[in-house]
């Protein structure tokens, strides 16, 4: 594996004493997860002050088998957040889905679900009520998917032959 060195390090790790206990003792732990073991040993080969190693990233690279980037990357996230920062993952809020079905939205359907199904159909289609919430306004857009999701956590489904009124009962041992 080549790695690419770069020409002036503009992040440069110096630890505190505290500091280096602690990615220590989380090391020696051995109870955390392997990313954050990872950027522990990242940062104690890579602290430049009197009590550290000062590796190049090169180095580090090699030694923990890494990416320079992973290196260039958890320097960074420790000059510019902390320590914390450079362990966590950090999460964006955008990068979560908002839900389709609220409380609100779910209850009616369920109540379409439960209802009559339209004429000439013996009970409803995931497609039938797929196209059903969009016409009623219940929400602007749904999958057929989405709603046997919704529709399965809640033990209430036309489209199947029980109408999850009450739960099966658990068989008797031979």
């Amino acid at each position: 594996m080549i790695a690419k060195q770069p020409a002036v390090k503009r992040y440069i790790v110096t630890l505190s004493a505290d500091e280096r206990e602690r990615l220590n003792a989380l090391i020696q732990k051995g109870t955390s997860p392997a990313r954050q073991v990872l950027k522990a040993r990242i940062l104690l080969k890579a602290d430049a002050s009197e009590a550290g190693a000062a590796w190049s990233d090169g180095e580090i690279a090699e030694a923990l088998d890494t990416s320079i980037d992973t290196i260039a990357r958890t320097r960074q996230q420790l000059v510019e957040g902390g320590l914390d920062a450079a362990l966590t993952r950090k999460h964006s809020p955008n990068s979560a889905r908002k839900r389709i079905f609220d409380g609100a939205a779910e209850a009616k359907l369920i109540a379409l679900a439960c209802s009559a199904p339209p004429k000439g159909r013996k009970r409803w289609t995931l497609t039938l009520l797929e196209t059903a919430v969009v016409q009623l306004n219940i929400v602007d857009r749904a999958s057929d998917n989405t709603i046997g999701r919704t529709l399965k956590k809640t033990f209430s489904s036309r489209t199947s032959r029980s109408n999850g009124s009450s739960r099966r009962r658990p068989m008797r041992p031979s």
